[in-house]
């Protein structure tokens, strides 16, 4: 005798709303964990809550720098018919390409202000953040890669973890008179996150941008605003 052994004890509708009441209350949750955070820095909730989505917002929104122009090589395939027979003859031609460099709002501006709000706030941490900055970028240059018609790109995850990890092992190694172990290494892990994967993955690359034919290449922006986001979050709820 065959018995149903998995059956849903309720509607669709009623399980499709329980969906939406569970995502909705981990987001609640996790928004509700980094707005504490930001106040625990000196932030307000109304700063956090502005911070959180300008970041998100601003992702969208690139401030042209300058234009940068290159010839780019292509090769297309001509054909020839000759006594009936088609020969594929291949064509070098130069594409004359315009790339203009901008700066994200979202993921290079906001992010870069706050990490020196926090170096401001906390001078003693300065020391151990250009530590985390220069251990970042060198594993950010590392791993990042030009993309043809995109730009400079990252692993999303990368980044954070290295600045997590790096902030984490220099606040136990070195203790830092006037700064608290939980306040170095939030300072090192935002700043060491933000700024290292700024100049690992993006100014260390500016002279790669100009061969891949991408019309914009932002700072900051596709291909490094998720490595630099997530650095920001994580680094928060480290405190």
């Amino acid at each position: 005798m065959r018995r149903q052994l998995f059956y849903i004890p309720f509607s669709l509708t009623l399980l499709f709303l329980l969906i939406f009441i569970l995502i909705f209350g981990f987001s609640f949750l996790f928004f509700g964990v980094v707005v504490s955070a930001f106040t625990k820095i000196g932030f307000s909730v109304g700063d956090a809550f502005l911070i959180l989505v300008l970041s998100l917002l601003g992702s969208g929104i690139n401030i042209p720098l300058m234009t940068l122009r290159s010839d780019i090589p292509v090769v297309k395939e001509n054909y020839i018919r000759i006594f009936g027979i088609s020969y594929r003859v291949p064509v070098r031609r130069v594409i004359k390409n315009e790339t203009t460099i901008a700066v994200n709002v979202g993921g290079a501006v906001i992010p870069v202000l706050i990490s020196a709000y926090l170096l401001t706030r906390f001078p003693s941490s300065l020391l151990l953040a250009g530590a985390g900055i220069l251990i970042v970028t060198v594993i950010t240059h590392s791993v990042a890669r030009p993309i043809r018609g995109i730009g400079i790109a990252t692993p999303a995850l990368v980044p954070p973890l290295a600045a997590t990890l790096a902030a984490v092992l220099l606040t136990s190694v070195i203790q830092i008179p006037g700064c608290s172990v939980d306040q170095c290494r939030v300072v090192t892990a935002y700043a060491g996150g933000v700024i290292g994967t700024l100049i690992g993955a993006d100014l260390l690359n500016l002279g790669k941008i100009k061969d891949l034919g991408a019309p914009v290449a932002s700072i900051g922006g596709a291909g490094t605003f998720d490595g630099i986001f997530l650095s920001g979050l994580i680094a928060l709820l480290l405190i």
